[in-house]
Parts: C-alpha cells; structure tokens; sequence
C-alpha cells in the first residue's frame, strides 16, 4: 500500500506563485511515477504533470513553462513538487496527487484558488 498526503494549496493572486508537496509512504519502492491531476467546478479531472522515477516528465500543454514538477526520494519516502508560477485564473481547481506503482493511488485533494 502507499499512502499519499499533499499540501500547499491556497488562495493567490493571478500571476502568483505556488508549490504543492505530495509525500508519499509506505511500499514507495512499488511506485513508477507519481504526477498531479487537477479538477475544477463542473470539468473532467485533467492530467497537470507527472514525473517518473528516471525523472521523465510530461505537462499538459496549457501548464507548460509556467509549473515544473520535480520529486526527491528516499528509501522509506518519495515526494512529489509542483511549482506553479504566474498563475491564472483558470487553474482554480482541486489538486490530486497520483501515483501509479501495481495499483493506483490518490491524494485527497488541495484546493487551489486563482483570484484577485
């Protein structure tokens, strides 16, 4: 089992920055990638970015060069970063950590909101 707890989420200003944290326990040795999804009001749950554990990465295209996804692991931990800048209004949604090992597992969500 791996148990994923994220953080970070919060009301900012567009064009501000934020980093979400995801740390993930347990069997983290099982786990392939780990990413962040990300859900607004009323819209299907959409892949944000998602690093892998020879650090490839992929971004959806309306985040690229504006989040980076980076991960630092240890024998027992593995955490997740996503470093969100010059955000928009448009990226209000809940945050989900994923990680993908023999079973998929999900974070509880963190809310980000983008307003002035």
């Amino acid at each position: 089992q791996v148990q994923l707890v994220e953080s970070g989420g919060d009301l900012v200003q567009p064009g501000g920055s934020l980093r979400l944290s995801c740390a993930a326990s347990g069997r983290v040795f099982t786990i392939y990638a780990m990413g962040w999804y990300r859900q607004a009001p009323g819209k299907e749950r959409e892949l944000v970015a998602r690093i892998t554990r020879d650090d490839r990465t992929t971004y959806a295209d309306s985040v690229k060069d504006r989040f980076t996804i980076s991960r630092d692991s240890t024998q027992s931990t593995s955490t997740v970063y996503l470093q969100m800048n010059s955000l928009k209004p448009e990226d209000t949604a809940v945050y989900y950590c994923n990680a993908i090992a023999i079973n998929e597992y999900w974070g509880q969500g963190t809310q980000v909101t983008v307003s002035s």
